[in-house]
């Protein structure tokens, strides 16, 4: 399992992220990791609230890993978040290809959240728990749990921008397919 490859450590229930993985039962960080993997793809009401994630019982790349690097810097656990952007299509996240196409569009890019300890990259917004082998980001930066939801954003409309305008296409239809794709991907998962 990917959460393996984040280190193990006992939940101190008095820390205020910790309180909440402990009302549920969880002890370690490998338990409150394998708990937030579970849950499935799906924006909470606010995104800025990271324990949000586990009152509404759902999370995306960024709610999840940002709420497990908080948990694990509380702890004072070497667990970074990192932001990168790659270029998504059906071949590397299967259930947008009709939306693309609906929007003329091969691909697009996405903006995706996910771990980095020792030198693993563990994505537990997936099934698999990593990231695709090979996937490469034409940006990345480390962030903190903080920067996982308007920083990210911006961040990401920053480089659609960029990216469309050298492609000759309208930034706000690119991010509006990519939006389309987001609920198609949330449609998929529930």
């Amino acid at each position: 399992m990917a959460q393996l490859q984040l280190p193990n450590f006992a939940l101190d229930a008095t820390q205020p992220f910790a309180q909440h993985f402990a009302a549920r039962g969880l002890t370690s960080y490998h338990e409150a990791a394998a708990h937030v993997w579970r849950l499935p793809y799906g924006r909470t009401s606010q995104p800025s609230n990271l324990l949000r994630v586990l009152e509404e019982g759902r999370g995306t790349c960024s709610s999840k890993h940002a709420l497990l690097a908080a948990l694990a810097r509380e702890h004072g656990q070497p667990v970074e978040l990192w932001l990168g952007i790659y270029t998504m299509d059906e071949a590397n996240t299967p259930g947008i290809g009709l939306v693309l196409a609906e929007y003329g569009l091969a691909c697009l890019p996405e903006a995706h959240c996910y771990l980095v300890y020792a030198g693993h990259n563990v994505d537990l917004s997936t099934p698999r728990g990593t990231l695709l082998p090979g996937l490469p980001f034409l940006r990345r930066e480390r962030i903190t749990p903080e920067q996982s939801s308007t920083y990210k954003t911006e961040w990401h409309k920053a480089f659609i921008e960029e990216w469309a305008r050298a492609r000759d296409l309208d930034p706000k239809r690119v991010w509006e397919a990519r939006e389309a794709c987001i609920e198609a991907l949330t449609a998929q998962a529930a």
